[in-house]
């Protein structure tokens, strides 16, 4: 489809209004693309099967993840808090995890406002690899936030389908945490904002 988006464009004698429509058509065909590729990383998540489990920094895939959304940061005047400042190692798929905090990351920037304030933490403690993403922002309702983990749930007035996400971001996050034996908590947080907390095993420290 892109293909023949690119011919049609090409030609010499391309209208105004086809150049206009390949590029709505195009954006329209980055949305499918975005939305299947949330579908497959769904799907394998949800499968359980993890082949290639390595020791992994929760540190490092959250430095990079913010390294990699320094633009859209940047944008919204968003302050980012305490990365990292203890870090934690999972046993686990490293390619699965780097999508859970590239979620994490977006959902917090995308759901906050200009201005606002991320803070990411990472720790261990006993046998548990701890991560935490928080946010300011509205209040929010806790019984909606406990819906958040199902897909296409949106909070409020956020439309699926909208330029915002697949409505994939949480439930992608979700099956990940679940296929490392771990747990998420998502809680609404009293002042404003929401607090994402995931516990996932800890690598042993021969690791």
């Amino acid at each position: 489809m892109r293909a023949s988006l690119d011919v049609a464009v090409a030609k010499p004698e391309a209208a105004a209004q086809t150049v206009a429509l390949a590029g709505r058509l195009r954006t329209e065909l980055d949305r499918v693309d975005h939305l299947l590729d949330g579908f497959l990383v769904l799907a394998q998540a949800q499968h359980g099967t993890l082949p290639d489990r390595t020791p992994v920094s929760l540190g490092r895939l959250a430095r990079e993840a913010l390294t990699a959304r320094a633009p859209d940061l940047a944008a919204k005047k968003l302050t980012v808090d305490d990365v990292a400042s203890s870090d934690s190692w999972t046993p686990g798929s490293a390619a699965l995890l780097s999508r859970m905090l590239e979620n994490l990351v977006d959902n917090a920037i995308v759901h906050n406002h200009e201005g606002g304030w991320i803070r990411i933490c990472t720790g261990h403690g006993g046998v548990e690899a701890l991560l935490v993403v928080e946010t300011g922002g509205r209040v929010l309702d806790q019984e909606q936030v406990d819906r958040l983990t199902q897909p296409f749930e949106r909070l409020g007035a956020d439309r699926t389908g909208s330029e915002r996400g697949s409505g994939l971001g949480l439930s992608i996050v979700a099956a990940i945490v679940a296929a490392h034996d771990g747990r998420l908590d998502l809680l609404a947080r009293p002042e404003g904002g929401l607090r994402a907390q995931v516990l996932l095993p800890a690598a042993g420290e021969d690791a």
